[in-house]
């Protein structure tokens, strides 16, 4: 029972990270495409390389 003192913190300090990361991609815009990816996979053109 002793180790669920150490766990307990150690698991929401870990939430606590996962959630500042995605809330600073949100901030960072990583998610600002959502038509992008729907309408590349109905192009007849290969994405080989990135456009400039």
């Amino acid at each position: 029972m002793e180790i669920l003192g150490i766990l307990i913190p150690v698991s929401l300090f870990l939430g606590a990270i996962g959630l500042a990361a995605f809330f600073w991609a949100l901030r960072a815009r990583q998610f600002d495409d959502p038509d992008g990816d729907a309408n590349r996979i109905l192009t007849k053109e290969w994405d080989d390389k990135p456009r400039p």
